[in-house]
């Protein structure tokens, strides 16, 4: 019997080409894909490209209307699985946000490429197909959002881009894969600690991203306060510690009741309250700020984001963000 799964593109280089005489890549009229994915055995697939835009242009909207497409293509058919092909660049940050709003058993894996379909070791169409074995495997449901790309499964929430051009770009740094694909079939050898979807109808929460640095003070929270931000995301300095100097400003923007996220710009470990002295994760703590458990910046956003469309209460946050 055949099981139905659907194939979303999205763009991004696995739908690209490069100009040989150029070096350029760029998208074409269709995505390429289409040509060499046509019938696999004991497979229906059901094709939809959904966008056809390269990795940067990919928007938290496009990321909601996606998990909708998702959900209601789920309603009517009888689907064992979805894959999704989409840019690297922001690869991670569209897995993170289905991940976190999406309450479907069935395996949901994300893929794409760091090569275009026709330069020399192209590794889209391969990456697509590993994918569509991992979409189909009765052992990848109920694991939450996958990312397979060069024969790896990682998980959404640890999954992170490492290497602007490698094909083993992506990692996932202190836990690593959870199984992996070859010519035998699917292998997993760890079962990631599923978490309560966040419930999401719309996105209208502006919420900032920056990195801390030595010497850092108030001049870019002030410029950010006055853009009405709903909340903030930085990334700290080691285990979750800023400059002195940010101090007044942090104040002002709790004072408005903005919420603030803390996490590390190490992509290893995770922000804690344990330095006590001026401008140290214990202080930063007792002042109001909230600690997140272990995400990185872009997809600690994503979820500040997402839960702000809910609650503004700091101990709901803090609860959201402790799983």
């Amino acid at each position: 019997m055949q099981k139905n799964i659907l194939l979303i593109h999205t763009g991004g280089t696995i739908s690209m080409k490069e100009d040989h005489k150029t070096g350029e890549v760029k998208p074409g009229s269709k995505n390429p894909l289409m040509d060499y994915i046509k019938e696999l055995p004991d497979i229906n697939l059901i094709t939809k490209e959904l966008f056809h835009l390269p990795s940067p242009h990919i928007t938290p909207v496009n990321m909601l209307q996606l998990k909708d497409y998702i959900e209601e293509e789920a309603k009517t058919k009888d689907l064992a699985g979805v894959v999704i092909t989409h840019g690297t660049d922001t690869l991670e940050e569209t897995a993170f946000f289905l991940d976190v709003t999406l309450s479907l058993s069935i395996p949901v894996v994300l893929t794409g490429a760091m090569r275009s379909s026709n330069e020399i070791g192209s590794d889209g169409l391969y990456n697509l197909l590993s994918a569509i074995k991992v979409s189909v495997s009765d052992q990848a449901k109920s694991l939450g959002v996958l990312v397979v790309m060069n024969d790896e499964i990682h998980t959404a929430k640890n999954v992170t881009k490492t290497h602007t051009s490698n094909l083993a770009t992506f990692q996932s740094p202190q836990y690593g894969p959870i199984g992996i694909v070859n010519k035998g079939g699917v292998f997993f050898h760890h079962t990631p600690i599923p978490n309560k979807p966040l419930q999401v109808s719309s996105l209208n929460k502006n919420v900032f991203l920056m990195k801390a640095f030595a010497g850092m003070d108030s001049s870019l929270l002030k410029g950010i306060e006055q853009l009405n931000p709903d909340g903030l995301v930085i990334e700290a300095l080691g285990q979750g510690n800023l400059p002195p100097m940010m101090l007044p400003g942090l104040k002002n923007m709790l004072d408005k009741n903005i919420p603030i996220v803390l996490v590390s710009r190490c992509f290893n470990g995770i922000a804690q309250d344990v330095y006590g002295y001026e401008g140290g994760g214990r202080q930063l703590k007792e002042m109001g700020l909230i600690f997140s458990n272990g995400l990185n910046g872009q997809k600690a956003r994503i979820k500040l984001m997402i839960a702000l469309e809910t609650t503004k209460d700091r101990n709901d946050l803090e609860g959201i963000f402790s799983t």
